[in-house]
Parts: structure tokens; C-alpha cells; sequence
């Protein structure tokens, strides 16, 4: 990391959570009065409030397809590739229409600030390391799915910073086939150009970002539950160039 270049970028970021967190007194107070509900609405005001002013911030170019294929209720899974940090802010600002926390790596919530905003929004963290570690953070986030909170996961595990995409690893799709909620596979093109192409946070990125249809997993058999990571990978990489997929090609069905 380039740390000169990156001190402003980094100041503005950390700027940026103070609009959300007007809304953290409605989310804590809604938590303990287990009003799910209510809080939901006032995290999903947070992460596209959030995202949406991150975009702004860094004039992101970004092109949204496939927006009618956004849930209008939860819960559900989403399941994206992962190119970069940038896919955090991203889907915060174009996923605005149920609420949904993270399962992210465990680093990104020791973060001043942004780690606790993290939590706030219901997002869990995962040693990917540590299998005991991984299936504890599943069976948390699928307790959260049966109370109505939506979650998104990156099953590639690490950033493909725009190398083709890692292979999905079958087990982050328990949070989906579990609870028996649908998957909704997103791809995203060019948001390792915010930052990892050159170590720095850039302006006027050109980003891309697809909503595919929704997948439904209530009443799966045991193999189609075994193949759906494969499958949800290659509806993904079927959005990108080809020189960023990592499956062979092959025909992909919804």
C-alpha cells in the first residue's frame, strides 16, 4: 500500500461514515426492542446512503444491469465475485432495496471505525483459516437469515484484484441452501481499478456491476446443492471478459 497517496483518500472514507452513523441511535434502539423490521429499514438507509456518497466522493463511473432483478424482500443470499475493497461501497449503493450485511475477513473489522460501523449493520467476520472459525460464522449468519436480515458473501474467499475469479468455495453457500432463501448472484467488473491496480484510491474508476436472477434453493436435493456453487460461479463469470473467468466455458442456465 502506497501510504502518501492513499492519506487523503483514507481521511474522506473515514469522513464519509459520519452521515450513516446519524442513523446508529434507530438501529441500536430497534435491536434491543427486537423490532427487526424497523431495523432493517434503518440499516438499509445507512449502507445506500453510504454508498452512494462513497461513489460521489471518488466520481466512480459505474454501470448498473440487470436492476430488475433486485429483491424487493428478504431474505436473501447474495453472492458475489470479489475484485477489490471497492465491492463494499458498490453494493451498498446499488443493492438499496432490502437491507444486508457482510461476511467479510476479519481484518477489515478491526478497522477504527469502520469495523464497528461493520457490526452495526449486522455483517460478520470470518477466519477463513480457522474451519472451526468458518462454520461457527455460517451457522451465525443463518440465524440471522431466519430472523430476516439478509447477508451478502464473497465466495471466492480473497480479492481476485481483476485476475480471473477464484473458485467458489461450496461451503459459503450453506447460508443460502440451509435456511432454504434464494441466491441472487451479482457480478462485478472494474472496482479493482479503485484501488489495487495501482496501490492507490483513484478517481472516475469505471465499474460495472450485474444483479442476476434470483436462484432458489427451498427444497434443493443434496447434489444440486452440491453444484451450486459451480453454478452460481459461472452465471457471475458470465459478465465478465473472458480472461477473467476461472471456470472453462460451458453454457451457463439460470
Amino acid at each position: 500500500m502506497k501510504i502518501l497517496p492513499n492519506i487523503i483518500p483514507l481521511i474522506k472514507i473515514k469522513n464519509s461514515l459520519k452521515r450513516p452513523d446519524k442513523y446508529k441511535k434507530d438501529i441500536e434502539k430497534y435491536r434491543l426492542a427486537e423490532d427487526t423490521e424497523k431495523e432493517r429499514k434503518f440499516i438499509l438507509q445507512a449502507t445506500s446512503e453510504w454508498g452512494k456518497d462513497i461513489l460521489d466522493i471518488f466520481s466512480i463511473d459505474l454501470t448498473v444491469n440487470g436492476r430488475e432483478n433486485l429483491p424487493t424482500e428478504g431474505p436473501v443470499l447474495y453472492a458475489s465475485n470479489h475484485q477489490g475493497y471497492g465491492d463494499i461501497p458498490v453494493c451498498c449503493a446499488v443493492l438499496d432495496t432490502i437491507q444486508f450485511g457482510f461476511i467479510a475477513k476479519e481484518e477489515l473489522f478491526k478497522i477504527p471505525v469502520f469495523g464497528k460501523w461493520m457490526l452495526r449493520i449486522r455483517s460478520l467476520s470470518m477466519d477463513r483459516d480457522d474451519a472451526r472459525a468458518a462454520m461457527r460464522a455460517i451457522e451465525a449468519g443463518v440465524s440471522y437469515i431466519n430472523d430476516g436480515f439478509s447477508l451478502l458473501i464473497f465466495p471466492e474467499g480473497t480479492r481476485s484484484q481483476g485476475g480471473p475469479v477464484k473458485e467458489f468455495k461450496k461451503g459459503s453457500l450453506k447460508l443460502a441452501t440451509k435456511p432454504g432463501v434464494p441466491v441472487v448472484p451479482i457480478t462485478i467488473d472494474g472496482s479493482y481499478r479503485i484501488y489495487e491496480e495501482q496501490g492507490k484510491v483513484v478517481n472516475n474508476a469505471k465499474v460495472a456491476i450485474t444483479i442476476h436472477p434470483a436462484i432458489p434453493t427451498a427444497g434443493m436435493i443434496k447434489q444440486e446443492q452440491n453444484q451450486l456453487a459451480e453454478k452460481v460461479q459461472r452465471i457471475i463469470e458470465s459478465a465478465l471478459p473472458e480472461e477473467q473467468r476461472g471456470l472453462p466455458s460451458e453454457t451457463v442456465s439460470y
